[in-house]
């Protein structure tokens, strides 16, 4: 690789900067702000690293497709017109969205447009990954949380039935003998979900070679969002009403979410411990043959 072309990749992120700092800035202090948004703060640390992990693996030399950087650079600056115009009159929500979109579009287009083809490819997952800097629409975040509400409600309900409590549900609202729980908004927890998901993704591409069970583990933190908060639910609840109430509005109820996303987590490590086991397999049996 050029000399300039570090160079030229900082100068173009400093332009983006310039560009697109109001939209930056005003994702920052709502992953800040809102649970559902909380990821976004580990993209750009985790992208960094993903990136200084596989500098040395880079390729020296090869094809460049700078006309595909110049696209890509084009496009992002008309979604920054667009943004500025407002002419779908989007919310705030949407409109910001649609920001951070251009600003990623943009940081792509930089990297293609000043490193070779070989290198855009050792980094294309990082520059995926990029993409989860771009904050959901509030419209976005509202259905998710709906379905987290749905879901957790359902499980619990199940749980409580594999435990032989007495359960009625209604919608989001489960009612045990002597307690009635709503799975409120505040409750669905989204911010371990999203949590999840991206471990989740990183574990996936540093340690599974095969693009299945990359999907089979990536697919299994979905369940595991919604067993890990129906878990939750059961556990406060039980010992609530058959240890002491003060555990339904202690520490457990209000921050108690680490320690039942750690069992997820843990989960998601048998996993990926069962896939690298079988993939490893499947290895020697092919080259054994």
């Amino acid at each position: 690789m050029k000399n300039s072309k570090p160079t030229e990749l900082v100068l173009l992120l400093i332009v983006s900067i310039a560009l697109w700092w109001r939209p930056l800035i005003a994702s920052f202090r709502l992953a800040l702000s809102s649970d559902a948004y909380t990821y976004v703060l580990l993209i750009l640390p985790v992208v960094i690293a993903l990136v200084f992990l596989e500098i040395k693996s880079l390729p020296a030399a090869g094809k460049s497709k700078r006309w595909v950087g110049t696209v890509l650079l084009s496009t992002a600056l008309s979604l920054r017109a667009f943004t500025a115009w407002n002419p779908w009159h989007l919310s705030w929500s949407g409109n910001l969205s649609v920001s951070m979109f251009a600003v990623v579009i943009w940081w792509i287009g930089s990297v293609v447009l000043c490193f070779e083809l070989g290198t855009v490819r050792s980094l294309l997952f990082p520059l995926c990954f990029l993409f989860l800097i771009v904050p959901m629409p509030a419209q976005a975040v509202d259905w998710v949380t709906e379905v987290l509400q749905q879901q957790s409600a359902s499980a619990a309900s199940m749980l409580f039935h594999l435990l032989g409590v007495p359960v009625a549900r209604d919608g989001v609202t489960l009612s045990i003998p002597g307690l009635t729980i709503e799975v409120a908004y505040e409750c669905s927890s989204i911010r371990s979900s999203t949590m999840l998901i991206v471990m989740t993704l990183i574990l996936a591409h540093l340690f599974v070679r095969s693009g299945w069970r990359k999907i089979v583990l990536v697919l299994a933190a979905i369940p595991l969002s919604i067993l890990k908060n129906a878990i939750r639910i059961v556990a406060i609840a039980e010992l609530g009403t058959r240890v002491n109430p003060s555990f339904l509005h202690g520490r457990l109820h209000h921050h108690g979410g680490v320690v039942f996303l750690s069992m997820a987590v843990f989960i998601v490590l048998v996993l990926l411990w069962v896939l690298r086991r079988s993939e490893n397999g499947a290895s020697s049996s092919e080259f054994g043959t």
